[in-house]
This record gives C-alpha cells, structure tokens and sequence, in this order.
C-alpha cells in the first residue's frame, strides 16, 4: 500500500508545495510543529532514510538546505532543526523546522491546525525566498 507521502508526490492528494527536484519533494507539514514546518521527501518510496541510494540522499539533502535558507528567511527563527524520525509514515522524510527555543522540535506538544489559507500564504512565502 502506498504511503500518504507516495498518494502526494503521485499527486492524488494535494499538498503545498516548496520545492522540488527529479528525486526529492520538499512542502508544508498540513499539522506542524511551529508555523513554517516543511517535509522533504524522496520521490522513490523508502521506508528509512539510511536505505536510500547515496545519490538519493544526497538529493534530498541539497533540497532540504536549498529549503532551510528560504525558511529562514520567511520565519523569524534563530535557526532550522532538522529531524528524522519516520515512525508514523513508512516513507523516508526529514523535518525542517525553525527553531526559537528547544520545544519547537518536541514532536510530543500539540500540533498547530492552520487555516488551508494559512498554509498557502505560508507556502508562497518561502517559495518568493528559494
């Protein structure tokens, strides 16, 4: 069965898209941690990160620091966590968040439910600082 991740890199759920590459997809976390949290996944369905080819990896790494810098220029933060957890999701991803304090990356606290208005006009602002 494919993962939630493969139904949007595939297109048949909509997501807010950031960036992307030939391998990698990188959009907004629908229930994020602090506003401005964005997923970067890889294309090929992967359950672990480390299971990835290296030039995968590499591709989704280029993508998830190409992202981080538009990140930190749309939120106010005094710098971009980055965390790979994968328990909820069979499919390889990495968490970009920006991070104020140590708790804007404690997975445990309650997620952020914005507006779908919330979330494009947070999706075009990174996007206008790629």
């Amino acid at each position: 069965m494919p993962s939630i991740f493969s139904k949007i890199i595939k297109g048949d759920i909509p997501c807010h898209h950031i960036a992307e590459t030939e391998h990698s997809l990188a959009f907004l976390d629908i229930m994020p941690l602090v506003n401005g949290h964005v997923l970067v996944v890889p294309k090929k369905e992967v359950d672990e990160l480390f299971d990835l080819d290296e030039a995968t990896l590499n591709d989704l790494m280029r993508l998830s620091r190409k992202v981080s810098f538009a990140i930190k220029k749309s939120v106010p933060c005094k710098r971009i966590g980055i965390a790979v957890i994968g328990l909820e999701v069979p499919h390889a991803h990495i968490h970009l968040v920006p991070l104020n304090t140590v708790n804007d990356i404690n997975f445990t606290q309650p997620k952020l439910q914005p507006t779908q208005q919330a979330l494009e006009a947070m999706a075009r602002l990174i996007r206008s600082n790629l």
